[in-house]
């Protein structure tokens, strides 16, 4: 879980997610670095646009309890879309 905290912070920070960053990220919070971890992470994340991924995730959360009777199809579609998109986004995060 801390490499995609380190990810997550270096996003926030403006930083590339690259390997040598995360490597300086996990080293800095006092854990021992994973390699491979680190690779497959910075590799998976490579062309992945981390504040639009983010932004569904907020707008999929959000979208779920606000539901309303009249809309129940509508409802199913967009929140078969927004469980694809937590999909999406917990297989890039382990």
């Amino acid at each position: 879980m801390e490499y995609v905290y380190g990810a997550l912070l270096l996003h926030k920070l403006g930083q590339p997610v690259s390997e040598e960053n995360l490597k300086k990220v996990i080293t800095a919070a006092g854990s021992s670095v994973d390699e491979a971890k680190v690779k497959v992470l910075a590799a998976s994340l490579k062309d992945i646009d981390i504040g639009k991924e983010l932004e569904s995730a907020t707008l999929a959360v959000a979208a779920g309890p606000s539901a309303s009777a009249g809309t129940e199809k509508k409802e199913e579609k967009k929140e078969e879309k927004a469980a694809e998109a937590a999909e999406g986004l917990s297989a890039l995060f382990g």
